[in-house]
C-alpha cells in the first residue's frame, strides 16, 4: 500500500455510510471479498429499508392514486403538468434568447446544462415558478426518497448519430445502489423515434432476485470494462431483465408538457435516434445519503446554498482543472440558445 492509499483509506471507510458507490474508485467497494461477505448486499438492503420508512413520511403530500401507480411502476408521469397560459409563457421565457450553458459529449450525445442561480431565476418568473413548483418538487422528493432542495437546471440532449460512436447511456443502468431521482417537463413533443427516455416498469423494486442480481454485479464489477458500470452505475443486459422477472423497457413518447419523475434505482436509459434529434426539457434531479433516517435537515436547502449548488459546484470543477489538470466534463460554451446546435 502506498502513501496516497494510506491517507485515503479513512475516507473509503467513511463512504460506505454514505451514498459512494464507485467500485473502481474505492477499493473497498470494489473488494471481491467484502462483497462476497455480504458489504453491497448490505449497503442494498438497507438503504431500500429506509428509503421505504422515508417515502412513508413524504407519501402524505403525494395523490393516493399517483402514488399507487409510482409504488408499482417506479415513475410519475403527468401530462398536461403546466396550465396552458404558464406553459406558453415558459416557453415564451425560454426560447430565443441566449443563456450562459456547459456541454457535455458522450459519444454521439451532447447535453447541455443551462444553470438556473437565483439571479436568472429572478429575470424569468414563469420559469422560476415551474423550478420551484411545489408539486414536481413533491414527487422528486418521493421518488428519491428524501426531503429538500432538488438540483435543476435547462437540459437539452443532441442526438447526432452520424458521429457514429455509442452513447454509453443508451444501455440500460441503474445510477446508483439506492432510491435516487431524475425528472423532466418536456418543452415539445417527443416521438417513438426521437430518442425518448426509457424506463423498466417495476425495477425500482429490490426483490430477491434483483438483490442477488446487485450481489454478483459486485464481485467484479471494479474489473469491468464497462467505465460506468465499474463506477457504479451497474449495466443491464435484455436477457438478464428476463431473468429478473422483468418486462422491457417502455419507451416514453410523450406530449409536450408532460413530467416524468422516476426513482433512477430503477432500470432506465435514452433510447437511440437514428436522425439528429434536439430535446429541450426542464430538468431536476436529488440524490443524497441513503442511510439517514430523516427527510429534513437539508443542507443544500439553507440561506446561501438553496438553488446555488450547481454554480458552486462549477465554480470548483473549473478550479480543479485549472490548478490541478483534473479535467472537468462540463465544459463552458458561453451564452448559447437552448435549442442551438452543440458546441463541442
Amino acid at each position: 500500500m502506498n502513501l496516497s492509499s494510506i491517507l485515503k483509506s479513512p475516507l473509503w471507510v467513511l463512504e460506505i455510510a454514505g451514498s459512494a458507490k464507485s467500485p473502481k474508485k474505492n477499493p473497498l467497494l470494489g473488494n471481491e471479498w467484502l462483497n462476497r461477505n455480504g458489504l453491497h448486499r448490505s449497503r442494498v438492503s438497507i438503504a431500500a429499508a429506509m428509503a421505504e420508512r422515508r417515502r412513508r413520511a413524504l407519501g402524505k403530500s403525494i395523490p393516493a392514486d399517483a402514488r399507487a401507480h409510482f409504488d408499482e411502476k417506479g415513475f410519475f408521469l403527468t401530462e398536461n403538468f403546466l396550465e396552458a397560459g404558464q406553459f406558453e409563457a415558459l416557453k415564451a421565457e425560454v426560447y430565443g434568447k441566449p443563456f450562459q450553458a456547459r456541454e457535455m459529449r458522450q459519444g454521439q450525445t451532447v447535453t447541455r446544462m443551462t444553470p438556473l442561480p437565483p439571479s436568472v431565476l429572478g429575470q424569468n418568473p414563469a420559469l422560476a415558478a415551474c423550478f420551484r413548483d411545489p408539486r414536481a418538487i413533491a414527487q422528486i422528493r418521493y421518488a428519491s426518497s428524501r426531503g429538500g432542495q432538488p438540483l435543476g437546471f435547462l437540459q437539452t440532449v443532441i442526438a447526432e448519430p452520424k458521429r457514429g460512436k455509442k452513447d454509453p447511456q443508451t444501455d440500460l443502468h441503474a445510477d446508483t445502489f439506492h432510491a435516487t431521482s431524475k425528472a423532466w417537463l418536456f418543452l415539445h413533443d417527443v416521438g417513438e423515434e426521437d430518442g425518448p427516455f426509457c424506463f423498466v416498469p417495476g425495477s425500482h423494486r429490490l426483490t430477491p432476485e434483483r438483490l442477488e442480481w446487485e450481489y454478483q454485479c459486485s464481485l467484479t464489477a471494479s474489473r469491468d470494462p464497462r467505465s460506468h458500470h465499474a463506477s457504479g452505475s451497474f449495466r443491464i443486459r435484455q436477457k438478464e431483465l428476463e431473468s429478473l422477472g422483468l418486462p422491457p423497457a417502455r419507451r416514453m413518447a410523450v406530449k409536450a408538457n408532460t413530467l416524468i419523475v422516476a426513482d433512477t434505482f430503477g432500470f432506465h436509459g435514452r433510447t437511440p435516434s437514428d436522425k439528429p434529434t434536439t430535446r429541450v426539457e426542464m430538468h431536476w434531479h436529488m440524490r443524497r445519503n441513503p442511510f439517514l433516517p430523516w427527510t429534513g435537515l437539508d443542507v443544500k436547502s439553507l440561506p446561501g446554498i438553496k438553488e446555488r449548488e450547481l454554480a458552486f459546484f462549477m465554480k470548483v470543477a473549473d478550479t480543479m482543472e485549472k490548478r490541478f489538470g483534473q479535467r472537468h466534463i462540463w465544459r463552458d460554451v458561453g451564452a448559447v440558445d437552448v435549442d442551438g446546435p452543440a458546441q463541442i
